[in-house]
């Protein structure tokens, strides 16, 4: 759902971002997580680009979507935070709800620890890679618009999914599951 009256508002009430909160909430925490790989500072960050929305409401001006805008303030929220000195790195483990209405409980856990360990593989990945991968597998963006979003020419993103998916394919061999 696009909320076009956005574009034209200076100031934002608190119904509004109840509203944008519900909307978009779970994405920005998901990739604010993706790019720190720890709850409590994906919690701190989406917490500050609500913010951030809210306060500076007057500075989008519709050329991208609306979730597109938040997840930019996101993304250089989270590299501010990362540049921070209290900025450490942790282990990541991606819980992923799957459809389990006709499986059985065994299949259903060996399918979730599978996802579990590809997403674990995904985090060791330097960050230019790892975002480019999460963009195109969890949020479903063409390279296009990825290319858009990251600031980088098309083919960069490109190579950059070749390259990242090499790594977790070597990853999985050497982990002997592929």
């Amino acid at each position: 759902m696009e909320l076009e009256y956005l574009k034209q508002i200076t100031m934002m009430d608190t119904q509004t971002l109840d509203k944008i909160m519900n909307l978009y909430g779970n994405d920005i925490w998901n990739y604010a997580y993706f790019l720190t790989k720890q709850q409590a500072l994906a919690d701190d960050i989406a917490q500050e680009v609500f913010i951030k929305a809210y306060f500076g409401i007057h500075t989008f001006r519709g050329q991208a979507s609306f979730k597109t805008w938040l997840l930019t303030i996101t993304r250089h929220t989270a590299f501010r935070y990362k540049q921070a000195f209290f900025f450490r790195n942790v282990t990541l483990k991606d819980r992923l709800h799957t459809d389990a209405s006709s499986r059985s409980a065994e299949l259903e856990y060996l399918d979730g620890q599978f996802t579990d360990e590809i997403w674990a593989m995904i985090m060791t990945l330097p960050t230019k890679f790892r975002e480019v991968l999460i963009l195109d597998l969890h949020y479903e963006m063409s390279i296009k618009q990825i290319a858009e979003f990251l600031n980088l020419a098309a083919g960069t993103v490109k190579s950059r999914l070749y390259r990242a998916r090499k790594k977790v394919q070597n990853l999985l061999k050497e982990n002997g599951d592929e």
